[in-house]
């Protein structure tokens, strides 16, 4: 067996929550584990729809990492 290590040079997370500052959390949460990886965040991108099921106000983002 071979045990092969490789750097992660980009990553993309998608991340969902019906507060705000619960999606913000959540980013932040993974910002901190990312910067482990030597990874830091190269563009964010956000939106807000309805969720069809309860009504509610649904804020999604995508978070791009990259190596630094």
């Amino acid at each position: 067996m071979q045990f092969k290590l490789e750097r992660i040079e980009d990553k993309v997370e998608f991340f969902e929550a019906f507060d705000i500052k619960r999606l913000e959390k959540l980013i932040d949460e993974q910002i901190e584990n990312n910067k482990a990886l030597l990874l830091h965040v190269q563009s964010v991108h956000h939106q807000v729809t309805l969720d069809p099921t309860t009504g509610k106000r649904l804020y999604t983002a995508a978070v791009h990492f990259k190596a630094k």
